[in-house]
This record gives C-alpha cells, sequence and structure tokens, in this order.
C-alpha cells in the first residue's frame, strides 16, 4: 500500500500543526503548582514535562506547533521562549504561544479545551495546515504522531484518538473507548464506574490520552458547531469527541502502535505525573540501571532549554565528609561537597553541604542543602534553602506537622515550609 502522504508531497506530518493545551492547574501537585502550571514543572533532572509533548512533535516531523497557556503561565512562557525559539517561518515553521488574551469576547478566557483551539482558529488558519493534532501537555511519553496521523487517513476517520490499554477497572478515572472489532469507537464513556473492555480483552480497557487527530476543515466546521450550542461547556472530552462518536467516525489509535522505544526499553512507557506521589516515583525510577524510560535515547532526544552551567563537581575524600553520588542524576552546576545522594535526581545548580546525605530526593534546580541534614523520600521545591541539620524522613508526624507529607510518605519541601520553620 502506497502510504499517506499530504497534498503537497511529504509525510503527513509537515502538513500538521501540534497544538498542546497547556493551561492546566495541576492542583494535585499541591505547592510544585502554586507558581506555575502543571506542563512547566520539572522533570528527569533538567525538563519540563512540557518538553515531551514538543519533543514528540519535533521527531515526529511536524513543524507547526501552538501552546496555549492560562494559569500562572509567566515562568510556562519563559521557558518556552528560552527553548523553543530555533522554529523558522522561512523554512514555512512556526511555534506560537497563545495565552487566553480574551480575543473573541472582553470578559472571556479559554472556557474549556475545545474554546482554547476555537478562540485561536483564525491564527491557525494563517498556516494552512491539513491536519491538526491536538496534545496535552502534562503527560510524559515518547511517541510518533507520523504513525497516528497515517492510521487517520487510511481510515478516513473524523477523528483519531490516542489510547491506553490499562486495566478495566483501573479505567475509572479516564475517560473510556467503548470500541467495536476494528477499533471503532462506538461509545465515549467520562470515568465510568464500570469500563467498558475491549473485544477479546474484556479485563482491560481503553483509555483516552488526549490526544486527538483531525483534519483542519472538519475540526473547524466542529469548533464553531460546538461554539452555537448554548449547552456545551466547549471541551473536547466531554462535548466535540461524543458528539462525532454519535454522529460521525472516531477511531481508537492503540498507543503501543506508535510508541517510541530504545532497545533498553521494555514497556511502551506513559505517565500521568500528576500527583505529588506519582511525580516523585517518576522521577526517581530514573535512577534505576534500566530505567523504564530512556532519557539517553539520541534518536528520539527530549529537547529543552540548555541552561549554560559549568560541570558537576564532586569534592573532599575524609571519611564521613566524602563528595558521592550514587545511581544517581546529577545535573550541571551542582556541587557535592562532602556529602552523599543516593537514588536521587540533582536538578541543575543544586549544591548539598558537607556531612549531609539526601536518599531518594528529588531536587529542584538551584537548592542549597546545608551541612549535616538528612533528608529521605523528598520532593524539594527550586530556591529552597535547607537549615543545617535539618532531618526528613524519619519522624513521619514531625514531617506531616512541617511539610507537605502524602500517604506514601513523600514530603514536599517549599521555602515558606522552611520559613515557618525559623518563628
Amino acid at each position: 500500500m502506497t502510504e499517506p502522504r499530504h497534498s503537497k508531497g511529504g509525510p503527513l506530518a509537515r502538513s500538521a500543526m501540534a497544538y498542546v493545551l497547556a493551561g492546566g492547574r495541576g492542583s494535585r501537585l499541591m505547592e510544585l503548582t502554586d507558581r506555575r502550571a502543571k506542563p512547566a514543572v520539572y522533570f528527569g533532572g533538567k525538563s519540563r514535562i512540557i518538553d515531551f509533548a514538543l519533543s514528540n512533535a519535533i521527531n515526529s516531523g511536524i513543524r507547526r506547533i501552538g501552546v496555549a497557556t492560562q494559569y500562572k503561565a509567566h515562568s510556562l512562557i519563559r521557558h518556552l521562549n528560552r527553548g523553543w525559539n530555533f522554529l523558522r517561518p522561512e523554512r514555512n515553521e512556526s511555534f506560537d504561544i497563545l495565552p487566553a488574551s480574551q480575543r473573541i469576547s472582553e470578559d472571556m478566557w479559554y472556557r474549556g479545551t475545545a474554546d482554547a483551539v476555537y478562540q485561536n482558529l483564525d491564527i491557525i488558519d494563517g498556516t494552512g495546515v491539513e491536519y491538526m493534532v491536538i496534545l496535552a501537555g502534562d503527560h510524559i511519553y515518547k511517541m510518533d504522531y507520523e504513525l497516528m496521523l497515517k492510521q487517520h487517513v487510511e481510515q478516513n476517520a473524523d477523528v483519531t484518538i490516542g489510547c491506553l490499554e490499562v486495566p478495566r477497572m483501573e479505567a475509572t478515572g479516564f475517560g473510556v473507548m467503548h470500541v467495536d472489532e476494528q477499533d471503532r469507537i462506538v461509545a465515549f464513556v467520562e470515568k465510568p464506574k464500570d469500563p467498558p473492555g475491549i473485544p477479546g480483552n474484556p479485563e482491560m480497557a481503553l483509555a483516552s490520552m488526549g490526544i486527538y487527530v483531525f483534519s483542519m476543515k472538519f475540526l473547524t466546521e466542529e469548533l464553531n458547531r460546538d461554539a452555537n450550542d448554548p449547552n456545551s461547556s466547549r471541551d473536547f472530552g466531554k462535548d466535540i469527541i461524543p458528539h462525532i462518536v454519535k454522529h460521525g467516525k472516531a477511531v481508537a489509535h492503540r498507543f503501543p502502535a506508535s510508541c517510541v522505544r530504545s532497545e533498553h526499553e521494555k514497556e511502551s512507557y506513559w505517565r500521568d505525573v500528576g500527583t505529588v506521589d506519582a511525580y516523585w516515583e517518576a522521577n526517581i525510577d530514573l535512577t534505576d540501571v534500566v530505567p523504564a524510560l530512556d532519557l539517553y535515547d539520541q534518536e528520539w532526544p527530549i529537547w529543552t532549554f540548555a541552561e549554560i552551567t559549568p560541570p558537576a563537581k564532586f569534592v573532599h575524600d575524609a571519611e564521613g565528609r566524602r563528595g558521592t553520588a550514587i545511581s544517581s542524576l546529577v545535573s550541571g552546576g551542582c556541587v557535592v561537597s562532602g556529602a552523599t545522594a543516593k537514588h536521587s535526581l540533582l536538578y541543575t545548580g543544586v549544591r548539598i553541604n558537607s556531612y549531609s546525605s539526601v536518599e531518594n530526593a528529588v531536587i529542584l534546580p538551584y537548592v542549597e542543602v546545608g551541612r549535616s541534614a538528612q533528608l529521605k523520600n523528598v520532593v524539594i521545591d527550586r530556591g529552597v534553602i535547607i537549615p543545617e541539620g535539618l532531618v526528613v524522613g524519619e519522624d513521619p508526624e514531625l514531617d506531616a506537622k512541617r511539610f507537605r507529607r502524602t500517604d506514601k510518605g513523600i514530603c514536599l519541601i517549599t521555602q515558606p515550609m522552611i520559613d515557618k520553620l525559623k518563628l
């Protein structure tokens, strides 16, 4: 079979736009999103969460990208401007940051995910793209969107929806696709108590990844129709997709069919790091000898803002005062001075001073850990100054009084929490 190509020739991705919905509040990440949107939260030692969706788009061959922002977007916009400004109009490329700006009405911000696209249709129309790939900006995964575009065209679908296969009773927190034997979606159920199983595999269900492929012409018609419906909440999952399932052709695209894996990755990796526990676990998993997510895959690099920093440094070599890191990721600009890091991620510019130890720690940029501190099972927000001798991870009751402690025993530490200790 001849591979689908867009009307000008070449891969479909060259005639597609990736539109990233990055306005999420991310309230389940607690204080980590007090000053930043969830897509702007750090991940993996030097990246931000949104870098995964954007890198997937670039690596898939998509050269027109839009990012819709809304909630506490300053750090996100700054990151995008610094790290993603290499796309050039003279090469038929574009990168547009699209904050909610009351462009349609003076009293209306983005009312839902569909509205975040509808309000910018005039900007999108100016790019001349034929296909639209709608993406969530807050998940960790590697995926070739070109393969999803090909399925969309081959099956002549109105919408193609990226789906995860999950154990059926674990799908109650997702939008779930009820499909027939050809993976055509016959019903879309939002957070069902009894999710429908997959034909031939009834113990598994197809959960929506929040990834949608449309032809631009069809999407424009649907968004205009929805905008004129007074009962709509202007949301893809609640309004647009159920309408297409009922009146058009909606098809499921199974994630393993386009998941990108290196030779070291055994599973199709996808994570929603939407809680402190999930965020900590996904980061700490990267310290495994062979982690489930390979960040070292040069064939599918994760692009980001590459901050200019000096190399990481380890100093002192006396008993009890030896700069060491064991099964840890240590970023540029870090100084481990007579201290020990074990199964930890040290983001850019972290300094750990003498006689201290950190274990199972996710330490965001420019944290300073004072002398003789002992920290275990922690997430430390950017720029926090840990006082000398602080002990976290040994007394659950004391930790819960001073910091945000999860049910699984992970302590989130921010500077305001540290400041209260000094009162």
